[in-house]
């Protein structure tokens, strides 16, 4: 069995395991600083194991050693953003604890692929990138799944048909500048805009830019997890199965749409060999404005990175 080691064993994280243990993919470590915390959630998720009838094996740690021989790490350490505190202080302390947890892991499971979700994320997967010194293809940002996911959901729940016939793509930075590409999305392959008015699809393409956004403040306190922890493991298994699976995520550029030395969401195929290539589609005038307004945006996060960490 196939082994992947989750650090962060909070919502995100745990549901993370919960999707793979559920599905056989792999044995599971879960891997927290709270003691306690990740060997209860996962003595509770193994004890599930017999009513569903499988037989994947979930260990809870606080010791980076038992993270040994993995093949895909994934990263979901970090705090959320708390009243008061500036993205400066977010991003300073996210990169403490993302930094440390891929050094540690690196140092165990040398041959790993590592699949980033900590926020803010195409900065994060940035980070791990540097510090591990390792291929762009070991090293990949969860976004663009989850923001199409939520497209897909919507354009579902307004056209009244199934999700499975729905196609969208979610390009860009995991933020407000996402861009979400209308003209490439379609239901059963007709285009979105010949199935709703602009207005609708507008309204659409708002409230996917704000999902994230929308659950934190039905929630109160805390964020989205079983959506993002469903997009990690779908990336975990294009990989392990070796799909070659063409999906939105961030990665490493390096020339790809004019782009160099940052992490950014675009189409890739994801296989044995991790990240295998990067599609690239052609804009129009439009989703090209809206592409490089999102990688500026991007990109004053990682100067931002670059002054409180040096990489």
């Amino acid at each position: 069995m196939k082994k992947i080691s989750i650090v962060g064993a909070g919502n995100t994280g745990s549901t993370a395991a919960h999707w793979i243990a559920e599905r056989e993919l792999a044995d599971v470590v879960l891997l927290d600083v709270v003691e306690g915390m990740p060997q209860g959630k996962s003595l509770d998720l193994l004890e599930a194991m017999p009513i569903i009838g499988k037989d994947a094996h979930v260990m809870g740690t606080n010791n980076y050693e038992d993270t040994k021989g993995s093949d895909i790490i994934i990263i979901t350490a970090g705090i959320a953003r708390k009243p008061g505190m500036s993205r400066e202080d977010l991003l300073k302390t996210n990169a403490e604890i993302v930094g440390k947890a891929a050094k540690e892991t690196l140092k165990h499971s040398p041959n790993a692929f590592y699949i980033v979700l900590t926020n803010p994320l195409d900065t994060m997967a940035y980070l791990t990138q540097k510090v591990t010194g390792l291929p762009r293809e070991r090293v990949i940002g969860q976004a663009g799944i989850l923001d199409s996911a939520r497209m897909r959901a919507f354009v579902a729940m307004e056209a009244g048909v199934s999700v499975e016939n729905v196609q969208c793509y979610v390009l860009g930075g995991h933020g407000d500048e996402m861009v979400p590409l209308t003209r490439h999305s379609n239901i059963a392959g007709i285009p979105l805009k010949e199935y709703f008015p602009a207005d609708k699809l507008e309204a659409i393409v708002n409230r996917t830019r704000k999902g994230g956004g929308e659950i934190v403040n039905l929630l109160k306190t805390g964020s989205a997890y079983y959506a993002p922890s469903m997009a990690c493991v779908q990336m975990a298994e294009a990989i392990l199965k070796d799909k070659k699976l063409i999906v939105p995520c961030a990665t490493l550029m390096q020339g790809d749409y004019g782009l160099n030395d940052m992490y950014f969401g675009v189409p890739v195929m994801l296989g044995a060999g991790g990240m295998e290539k990067v599609i690239e589609y052609k804009f129009d005038a439009d989703e090209k404005a809206m592409f490089e307004k999102s990688a500026a945006s991007v990109k004053e996060s990682h100067d931002a990175l670059k002054s409180v960490v040096s990489l």
